[in-house]
């Protein structure tokens, strides 16, 4: 910006004018902020008679997004404003209707505003009476190799002569959106230079852009900005969001917004495989680390630029510290193992897209930086989902340690049993016919031969112990408490098949990081189907209120096996400790 000058125009000689000050001087008195710096724009730049009317706006445009603040009943409605520059003859009210007029889409208070202008006996600047002639001479985009986001430079020229630029920049990390924007009474050719100092990159990149294209992309990326909350803001940005507007208006229509590609389930399935192949995926080849990768891919492809293979310092700190705390459901080992894991998936990226290695370098000490705060969010209580962002905007509260004891007591049955849980493994414990009716033992023993089959065939070592042991204890009680469940015609696998699912998915070892798939489950018992119907009734049965789903909790720690118990133990412990403000002890 230039240097605010603090000296007023001299008044004119002649006696009206005189008359005219005086009458002015009395009104300013009445609004003496605004019609002083509206006078001392004048003297100034161009640029900050806009930037001024800009700031305005923004103060007075409503906000878009349901959580956002009400308007503050002390400051005046946009109409009511111009009301009152309407009906105030000052040489600075009639810059600002003009300034007004050029920044509205309403063509009656164009109309009604220049036609007022016309009416006034104080001449306008040139560049201000003539502002509908102002035009945008360049149109450029400066971007980098990491991809968060670009700079969109756009020069402008006003009628006199005058130049300035405007930059947006649209940032991807956080959803394509205006997370800038400034404008400087220089330029764009200067600005440009200034900007590629100021970045000191050689993967910096300067490039004309399609003015089409770019009114496209800067529109979307500003509506995307509106809708979100809380909003991004910064000395410059919304105040000259409607200056932005403004110029991006200029710009022809009939653009392309910005295009990212989809990956579809087969391309991300051989990036998969390509990296557990390289030399940056060796050791990664297991059910474990083969999830978290799908949930790296995941991220990837459906966050920022659609990009599974782009990785930042920035990108990665949203992944660590926003991302997968907020959005998977696992226990602290298992995440334990990304950051290694996401090292090696960064090195690969960046040798598969020919990035430099200072980049590479950057990204893996992103990594290093979060990883200790990554740990402490994977170990502390935490909503997720929905619950995380309605948390984030102020609408929940955090969660207390109580509520996570009792969500953690509804998997055990209460908060007496998740205070004695142990984690020894279960016995390997013969099946309990006890309570169960004479007449349908012959069912529940065709049920029984395909559940151990199915427990030693599906899982490993001492998970096939426990389960085998978990499953007829679930077995044994439903048919007791509702043998009619077992005198319908349904066939037995889908009776096994059933119980594995329950106790699976209750120690987090089908559907989760186990590596068994449902879809194998249902392979090897030959049903081709969906366990849930059945699943109810089951659940029904034992008095189990909770729908098969998700989170199956079977509300008894008979069912868990000493792995689940374990991570349950740890839960429970992290949650104390929280409640004492030390979670990490």
């Amino acid at each position: 910006m230039s240097k605010r000058p603090r000296g007023r125009r001299p008044p004119k000689k002649d006696g009206r004018a005189r008359t005219r000050r005086r009458d002015q001087q009395r009104r300013r008195d009445q609004q003496p902020d605004l019609v002083d710096r509206v006078a001392l724009a004048l003297e100034e730049h161009p640029l900050s008679l806009l930037e001024l009317v800009s700031g305005i706006l923004a103060i007075l445009e409503p906000p878009r997004h349901p959580f956002g603040p009400e308007p503050s009943p002390d400051v005046p409605g946009f109409d009511d404003l111009v009301e009152s520059f309407l009906g105030t003859d000052l040489h600075e009210t009639s810059a600002l209707l003009a300034v007004l007029a050029a920044f509205s889409d309403d063509e009656l208070f164009r109309r009604r505003a220049l036609r007022e202008i016309t009416g006034r006996a104080d001449a306008l600047p040139g560049w201000l009476a003539d502002l509908g002639r102002t035009r945008v001479t360049s149109v450029r985009e400066v971007a980098h190799v990491l991809g968060d986001g670009e700079n969109h430079v756009l020069g402008v020229l006003l009628p006199d002569g005058t130049e300035f630029t405007t930059v947006v920049y649209v940032d991807h990390n956080v959803g394509t959106l205006v997370k800038d924007a400034f404008a400087l009474p220089a330029p764009a050719d200067a600005v440009v230079a200034q900007l590629e100092e100021i970045a000191d990159d050689p993967d910096s990149v300067v490039r004309d852009l399609d003015p089409a294209d770019a009114r496209a992309r800067i529109v979307e990326a500003m509506e995307q900005a509106a809708i979100t909350y809380p909003p991004f803001e910064t000395e410059t940005w919304p105040a000259c969001r409607a200056l932005v507007r403004w110029v991006t208006g200029m710009l022809p229509t009939g653009g392309r917004g910005h295009e990212f590609p989809e990956w579809s389930d087969a391309e991300l399935a051989d990036l998969t495989e390509r990296f557990l192949r390289s030399p940056q995926g060796t050791g990664f080849d297991d059910p474990d680390h083969r999830e978290l990768l799908e949930s790296l891919l995941w991220f990837g492809s459906g966050h920022g630029t659609g990009d599974p293979l782009r990785w930042s310092p920035v990108n990665v700190e949203i992944l660590l510290l926003d991302w997968v705390p907020r959005k998977i459901v696992a226990d602290a080992p298992f995440l334990d193992l990304l950051p290694d894991l996401l090292r090696a998936y960064v090195r690969f990226c960046h040798a598969d897209r020919g990035v430099r290695s200072v980049h590479t370098q950057a990204t893996l000490a992103a990594v290093d930086d979060f990883e200790p705060e990554y740990r402490r969010l994977v170990r502390t209580g935490r909503r997720q989902g929905p619950e995380a962002l309605l948390e984030a905007l102020g609408v929940l509260d955090p969660p207390d340690p109580e509520w996570g004891l009792n969500e953690l007591a509804r998997a055990v049955g209460g908060r007496a049993a998740l205070d004695a849980l142990s984690t020894g493994p279960l016995p390997d414990e013969p099946f309990d016919w006890t309570g169960v009716p004479e007449d349908v033992r012959p069912r529940v023993g065709e049920v029984l031969v395909l559940v151990d089959s199915g427990c030693e065939t599906l899982f490993d070592g001492g998970d096939a112990v426990e389960m085998r042991t978990a499953c007829r204890r679930l077995l044994s009680r439903t048919a007791a408490a509702d043998p009619v469940a077992f005198r319908r015609a349904a066939r037995s696998e889908i009776s096994a098949g059933t119980i594995c699912w329950l106790v699976g998915r209750a120690n987090d070892l089908v559907g989760g990081r186990g590596g068994l798939m449902v879809k194998d489950l249902t392979a090897h018992f030959g049903t081709g189907g969906s366990f849930s119907q059945r699943a109810g009734v089951y659940l029904r049965a034992l008095g189990i209120e909770t729908p098969p789903g998700a989170g199956v909790e079977l509300g008894s720690p008979d069912y868990l096996v000493s792995a689940r118990r374990a991570d349950l133990v740890e839960a429970r412990d992290t949650w104390r400790r929280w409640a004492d403000d030390d979670p990490l002890t």
